[in-house]
């Protein structure tokens, strides 16, 4: 399969000379990985399903990309998304730019370190606050959360967890 030239500039062999430091909190994640999703449903139900997610390093080194796929291929996609992680060392964190257009699902978030865990905070599409953690992070695995709420006062409902284990480096 030829490399198309839109994808030879995008990717990154990686992180770009001087930005190796900065780029750690979530270079670990560079590969290929599987997960097992639950979906807690506002009724207390779950819906559980499989799927995968693929990082790479992009733009010179100077941010990392994924794709995250429910359910795996090659069965039909109920969730087909990507995200930009970009450092700012202004902010002394990532700006995190998510888009799945298959559910017009967005989200905008800021994401730093939090003792051992990595915790991205904003808003989504609808307006609601959004929360998403990678925690239990290890070399091989890590258990992802996501959570929302209506207004600061309210507490965080989890939405998604995602039990995810690596694949390919």
């Amino acid at each position: 399969m030829t490399i198309s030239p839109f994808l030879a500039a995008l990717g990154s062999d990686g992180p770009a000379a001087g930005l190796a430091g900065d780029m750690k909190l979530y270079g670990w994640l560079i590969g290929s990985w599987e997960m097992d999703t639950v979906h807690h449903l506002d009724d207390g139900t779950e819906e559980k399903s499989t799927g995968e997610i693929h990082f790479g390093w992009v733009l010179e080194g100077r941010a990392i990309q994924d794709i995250w796929i429910r359910p795996r291929r090659p069965a039909p996609s109920t969730m087909y998304g990507t995200t930009l992680r970009v450092f700012d060392p202004g902010i002394d964190g990532w700006h995190i730019i998510w888009s799945d257009p298959l559910n017009q699902d967005y989200s905008r978030q800021i994401g730093r370190a939090d003792g051992n865990d990595i915790v991205q905070v904003g808003e989504d599409s609808r307006g609601l606050k959004a929360r998403w953690r990678f925690t239990e992070i290890a070399a091989d695995s890590f258990h992802w959360i996501g959570e929302e709420r209506v207004s600061d006062d309210r507490p965080w409902r989890v939405t998604y967890e995602h039990f995810a284990r690596r694949t390919a480096s």
